[in-house]
């Protein structure tokens, strides 16, 4: 399932994308023929895992898997996003990094108002997190 719609731009430190897909009424994410808000937490996850790959490049032959362990100081503007006529902007930016996780910092807007932002922590690789087997 891809939400978005294309990357508006992006550099090492964040990714901007745009969607279209809150107004769909296939949106996968949609029940009892709405798009709660919260929803919008999935379309910033979507542009940090595109993040992550662009920064990989090409050269990566597995991408690296990627696990939203937690999300945290999110406010919902609004109640709903399907009722949103504009395109939606999500922004992802990474605040830091190491070699397994990283956090970022989201926000999803439309026509210059926010509808939410929050914090997102993504741990990469878990299985190397884990104790292995004696």
């Amino acid at each position: 399932m891809c939400l978005l719609h294309s990357v508006l731009a992006w550099d090492q430190l964040k990714v901007q994308c745009d969607a279209i897909s809150h107004r769909d009424s296939t949106n996968p994410l949609r029940a009892h023929g709405r798009l709660g808000a919260v929803c919008g937490i999935e379309y910033a996850a979507q542009a940090m895992a595109l993040h992550g790959a662009l920064l990989a490049g090409p050269s990566l032959d597995t991408p690296r898997a990627g696990y939203l362990v937690s999300v945290r100081s999110t406010t919902l503007y609004v109640a709903r996003l399907d009722d949103i006529a504009a395109d939606l902007w999500i922004e992802a930016s990474c605040l830091t990094a190491s070699p397994n996780n990283i956090l970022y910092e989201f926000n999803v807007s439309a026509a210059g108002q926010l509808l939410l932002a929050g914090r997102a922590a993504v741990v990469l690789n878990a299985t190397a997190l884990t104790p292995g087997d004696s």
